[in-house]
This record gives structure tokens, sequence and C-alpha cells, in this order.
């Protein structure tokens, strides 16, 4: 059954059999449900777990690649079933999934800081973990959605103010990035400077810290979006080029915020887009090493 929304997927994709097939992904995707629940992390009490997708056969020897799913929220909300979808069908593909868990404003009374700490801790497990996991650990993605999607690439861009406790020898920063409309400057041009002291305001910003030598990117993002501005995924996908990063941006002409959302998690989204963000995210992952013949 865990392979069918993938062969949906790959049916509307080669034989156009669009509504047929998105439907009967949705009806599979309705099951979903992850292998296993890993704590990652024990912080003030909570215990934070990494909903975990694994893809068939999966055993110690393998090297593998892995990617961390960061559910979106505003830094306030949110749920790790929001990338179940996503996670399940790159499972399929033969990588090892994981959508985590990590602290917010409403449920522990938190900032933007310490979600970025427990994003970090969460690639930091994986790392430490991966040969009993059989994971390469030089093949790591970060990726998520808006408020997740900024914290995907925090893990990769800013290392200012990383400040590991558990894991400490092992690095948190991914080996590329797949991201959906993702929040990549926290000033007034951007989103969430509320949660920031003004002098605060970039210190979690991605597009200011772009430097040379940045993972592989992909941005998802529509051009009609009313909560993360289109131009900031623009700006940002120009500042990695120009500093070298390779850096692709995937336009969704006319959709607003959360378009990317598979039927599991948004019924009423439409259903091809979801399609089209997995295929774009398998060929680009596919160009870059971490998906493919097993390692």
């Amino acid at each position: 059954m865990r392979h069918l929304i993938t062969l949906c997927v790959a049916a509307l994709l080669s034989l156009g059999a669009v509504r047929p097939a998105l439907a009967a992904a949705a009806a599979v995707a309705s099951n979903l449900k992850p292998d296993r629940l890993i704590l990652y992390r024990t912080i003030a009490g909570l215990e934070l777990k990494l909903h975990t997708f694994e893809p068939s056969g999966l055993k110690p020897s393998d090297r593998r690649s892995a990617i961390v799913f960061y559910f979106g929220g505003g830094w306030s909300g949110g749920d790790a079933k929001q990338f179940y979808q996503h996670a399940r069908a790159l499972a399929d593909q033969g990588m090892v999934a994981f959508s985590a868990d990590y602290r917010v404003k409403s449920r522990n009374q938190t900032t933007p800081f310490e979600c970025v700490q427990d994003a970090r801790a969460a690639i930091r497990w994986v790392r430490a973990h991966a040969a009993e996991w059989g994971i390469d650990p030089n093949q790591i993605v970060a990726s998520g959605g808006s408020a997740g999607g900024h914290l995907a690439a925090c893990t990769a861009v800013i290392v200012d103010g990383d400040k590991a406790v558990e894991n400490a020898k092992f690095s948190s920063v991914p080996n590329a990035l797949v991201l959906f409309n993702p929040v990549l400057d926290t000033t007034e041009k951007g989103y969430g400077a509320k949660n920031f002291k003004a002098e605060q305001q970039t210190t979690l910003s991605p597009c200011h810290h772009v430097r040379p030598g940045l993972v592989p990117t992909i941005v998802f993002h529509g051009t009609a979006d009313k909560t993360v501005p289109f131009e900031n995924a623009e700006r940002f996908t120009r500042l990695m080029r120009a500093a070298g990063n390779t850096c692709v941006l995937v336009p969704f002409e006319g959709k607003d915020h959360g378009f990317f959302n598979g039927p599991f998690f948004r019924p009423s989204n439409d259903r091809a887009d979801y399609a089209l963000t997995m295929k774009r995210t398998a060929e680009f992952l596919a160009a870059h090493g971490f998906l493919g013949a097993q390692r």
C-alpha cells in the first residue's frame, strides 16, 4: 500500500490521467502513518520526535540519502502531519524521510530562535545516527514549508548562534535544501518581523546571510502569495546565484500560500500542484545525487 501514492503520481505525470490518479492518491493518503516515532531531543521536559518513513528493505549497511521536513505555522503552531505525504513519496523512491516535531509558541511559549535550535538538533541527530539507519551522513536534505522552510534554510545558511547541546561533534548543516514558500526575510520586507526585536530582525533572516559555498537549493513559491512575498524568493535566488551557489526558483503562477500541500493535509488544494512540486523535487534531488541507484 505504501507505494501507491508514488505510483499514482507517476501515472499522472506519464499518462495525463490527472483526476483519476490524484483521486486514488488522495484515498491512499487518508491512511498515512509513519513507520516509527523516534525521540531526537528532550528539552525542558519535552520530548521531541521524528516521524519516520522508511524505504522498503532498509538496512544499516545501506548508504541512503535522508530528508528532514519541518512543518509550517508561523513558529506558533503546526503539525508534523503536514509532510507525511511528501515523506512517504520520497521514502518510496529510496530515501529515509523524517517529519520533525519542534517547539512552537502556542504550545511551548517559544520564539523562532528555539525553533531553529530544534531544527538544528534534528539534523544533528540524523547525522549522529546515520550508521544505524543506513544513511549517508553526507547526503542529508532539509526541507519545509513557510516557517518550516525558514527553519530548513536557517540550518544551511545561518551558522552564527549555533550552540549545540546534543551530538555537538556533528554538523547541523544539511547537504541540500528543498523549500516550499519559505520565510527568507524576517524584516518588514518579508514575514514575521513582529516576532523579533528591532535589533534581531536580520539575525535569522536567510536573505541577509547568503554567502559563497552554500548547499544546492530549490525553492517553490506562489506568485500570488499574500503571506510571504514572492519577491523574497526572487531576491534570495538572485543573491544565491550571485554568490556562486546553485539555487532554482520554481514559480507557481497565481498561487497563494500553501499551494504545495498534498491531499492528506489539505484536501481542498489543487492536487496537481502537489504532484508537480513532487516531480520537480525528485528531479532536483536526482540531479544532485540524492535519488537514484542505492549507494
